[in-house]
Parts: structure tokens; sequence; C-alpha cells
């Protein structure tokens, strides 16, 4: 297996893992009265993600590995991590709101309001310099930007119409 194999590899397993938990936490949250807002934009995340991956294995499984930003990526791996933490079992890859519910303030959320969106933003444009894919860099941040631009807007109507 080469390199760039293994770092994808290592990505697709995390990737597959968080959806677990996602779909977890998610179907816990309905269990407790939540609700899912703006459903009608997920499948479009989804197919983003899956095209920005599954590309990647089609162009760079034999890429050379450049280790400088790996080690961003790696970086960012810590951050999505304090995300998760942060949010336990209120973390999910759909817009979920549970109705009562204090928003968190805590960890990044201190210091930015969507800090996993930051990290997703930073690692569809960092995962393919790690191969010197500067293009599909490029084209998957501009395209991840549209998305978020419908994904924020959604959640942070959602959000304040059911602040406590």
């Amino acid at each position: 297996m080469t390199s760039a194999a293994l770092v994808l590899a290592l990505v697709t397993l995390q990737r597959l893992g968080e959806l677990w938990l996602a779909q977890y936490n998610t179907r816990r949250l309905l269990a407790r009265g939540a609700y899912e807002i703006g459903a009608g934009h997920y499948p479009l995340i989804v197919a983003l993600h899956a095209a920005w991956l599954g590309s990647l294995w089609l162009l760079a499984w034999i890429a050379p590995v450049d280790l400088s930003w790996l080690g961003v990526y790696v970086a960012l791996q810590a951050l999505r991590g304090w995300v998760l933490a942060t949010l336990g079992s209120r973390w999910t890859t759909r817009i979920i709101v549970l109705p009562d519910a204090p928003l968190v303030r805590t960890g990044p959320y201190r210091f930015i309001s969507h800090p996993n969106y930051v990290v997703v933003a930073a690692e569809i444009a960092v995962l393919p310099l790690v191969f010197g894919l500067v293009w599909h860099a490029v084209l998957f941040t501009g395209l991840n930007a549209a998305v978020l631009a419908i994904r924020i807007s959604t959640e942070s109507t959602a959000l304040e119409q059911h602040r406590v």
C-alpha cells in the first residue's frame, strides 16, 4: 500500500466512523424530541463530500505525500476532535434542533459560531494539497463554500428561532 493510499484509507475510515456516530446521535436526539431542519440540502452535502473523497482516491492513491501539508491536516484533526468532544451527543452531520436546549458556548464555540464548518472547509482544501492537487483543493473549496452558505444560513436561522 502506498503512503497516499494509507492516508486516504485512514481518512475514509474516519469519515465512515463519523457517519456512524452522527447517525447514532441523530437517532438519540430525535428520540428526545428533537427535529431536523434543512433536510433538503443534506443530500447535496453528502454528494459533495463523497465526490471530494472519491475523486481523491481516483487521483491521488499513488501520489507522493507532502509531509508538511499532512502535518497541517493532522492538526486539523485535533481541532475536529475538540469540536466533537465539545458537542458530545449533540454532534451530528444534520441540523438537529433540540427544543429548550441551550446553545453550546464552550470549547471552540467560545471563539466562533461554527467551528466545525471552519475545520471542514480547511480539510477540504488541505487534504488535496497533501497530494499536490492544488486545482482539486480550489475546485472543492469553492463548491464547499457554496454549500456552506446554504447550510450556515439555515442553521443560524434555526438556532436563532429556537434559542433558549
